[in-house]
């Protein structure tokens, strides 16, 4: 695993371009978001998904969410309701993933069996960085153990998948908190996890 050092709010292009290049070339990283470190891949890039998926042992049943760079992309892969998007437009970007109706842009692995789709547009720079430069979505999923076990620093993470994980960019240390998830397949969102991301527009209970 290579590690290289990412500052806020304003990190290196160089230190970007070089975690793009890996995943370009079908690779997995690790990188910062506002909830905490994340775990990711190209979004077309079926076998390294597969790799992810198999690293933390998780359900192929369970498809995984990805992150976009702004709402605009985000309505390539997703049905945003006229509801939706206003709602989403004072949302984000933040530690928010959206449950919605999947086009067909996305990839049949990450489409669930309701034709959903779980998108993210993280508040964080890199996050933000990471996608604009890539100019497409990347595969995003919480970087616990296989075990389900919070990995908030770069000696923990290197510990668990130092040998599996071709890229870290190092943030220091991140606490870990999921983040909300809203589901808006119906003609009202509904909360499916109360997360980091506040409600305080909605008024929703948790499912």
């Amino acid at each position: 695993m290579q590690v290289v050092s990412v500052s806020t709010p304003v990190p290196s292009q160089r230190a970007i371009d070089q975690a793009v290049a890996i995943l370009q070339r079908g690779g997995i990283i690790v990188f910062p978001t506002d909830t905490g470190y994340t775990m990711g891949c190209d979004l077309f890039r079926k076998k390294t998904i597969d790799r992810i998926a198999f690293l933390k042992r998780r359900d192929s049943k369970k498809p995984f969410s990805f992150i976009c760079s702004d709402l605009k992309e985000l309505s390539q892969f997703a049905l945003v309701s006229n509801r939706a998007y206003r709602d989403m437009r004072r949302l984000l970007p933040g530690p928010y993933t959206f449950v919605l109706p999947a086009t067909k842009m996305v990839p049949r692995l990450l489409v669930s069996g309701r034709k959903s789709v779980g998108i993210r547009v993280p508040g964080h720079v890199v996050a933000q960085s990471l996608v604009t430069t890539l100019r497409h979505p990347i595969i995003g999923t919480s970087c616990t153990s296989p075990e389900g076990d919070d990995l908030t620093s770069v000696e923990e993470i290197k510990k668990v998948y130092g040998k599996s994980v071709d890229f870290l960019l190092d943030a220091g240390s991140l606490a870990m908190e999921p983040s909300t998830v809203i589901d808006f397949t119906e003609n009202e969102p509904s909360v499916i996890r109360q997360g980091k991301g506040g409600l305080d527009i909605f008024n929703l209970k948790e499912e």
